[in-house]
């Protein structure tokens, strides 16, 4: 088991979790990449070293590299890699929501979904089946990465100068605090969805666009409009 002690800027471990991590958590989401950057702000708080802005590129480029990993999935493998990661009603559900969200929220969606854990997979995986624009994708996913290991490492740094006795107590509070935040996102996205079905009701159907090129994805939802 890995412990606090063993995450110190002096080990080569650190660096390798701070980057392997973020980049499996992308195509795995139960891989714990968050509370990994979190731990190392814990185990280094306190430090002045300047290899503490290297962890921090590693956990970007991790994530950088893992999502971009799950967008080529998504564009070489399509229907497959559909059956495999969201087979079942729930996840034909998270694609539906990612193709809609893509169509309105294009970029942004790919940057606020990097703390959405199970949505961060499904709009990826979107964006790579229905052959979303390459250069804003990898756009998107540079500015998410360093967005999200800068924040978590952060929250965990100041986690362990708060508890400097109690480590674990800090890494809690980080882990909580964090959680916290990603159930607020996640609410305020479902929200948003209700409030956008509403009026979409209340407008009357729309007249159907035409299907985006290089669309893969096998799913009774219509198809998105063209992506921005």
């Amino acid at each position: 088991m890995i412990g606090l002690s063993h995450l110190a800027l002096s080990s080569p471990l650190s660096y390798l979790l701070a980057f392997f991590f973020p980049a499996l958590d992308a195509v795995f989401p139960l891989v714990p990449s968050e509370t990994i950057v979190i731990a190392l702000g814990v185990a280094t708080a306190g430090s002045a070293d300047p290899r503490i802005a290297v962890l921090v590129l590693l956990a970007a480029c991790g994530a950088f590299a893992g999502d971009n990993l799950s967008y080529l999935i998504g564009r070489r493998f399509g229907p497959a890699a559909q059956r495999r990661f969201f087979s079942g009603e729930r996840g034909a559900r998270s694609l539906a929501w990612a193709q809609r969200s893509l169509d309105s929220y294009g970029a942004r969606l790919i940057i606020v979904c990097r703390f959405i854990p199970a949505g961060r997979l499904a709009v990826t995986f979107t964006c790579g089946a229905v052959g979303y624009r390459r250069k804003n994708f990898v756009l998107a996913t540079a500015v998410a990465g360093v967005i999200w290991a800068s924040y978590a490492y952060l929250l965990g740094r100041l986690g362990g100068a708060a508890f400097e006795d109690r480590p674990w107590v800090g890494l809690l509070i980080a882990f909580g605090a964090a959680v916290l935040l990603s159930a607020v996102v996640e609410v305020a996205r479902r929200l948003a969805g209700r409030r956008r079905n509403r009026r979409a009701a209340a407008a009357g159907p729309e007249p159907q666009s035409s299907p985006v090129q290089h669309t893969h994805l096998t799913s009774t939802a219509p198809p998105p409009r063209a992506l921005k």
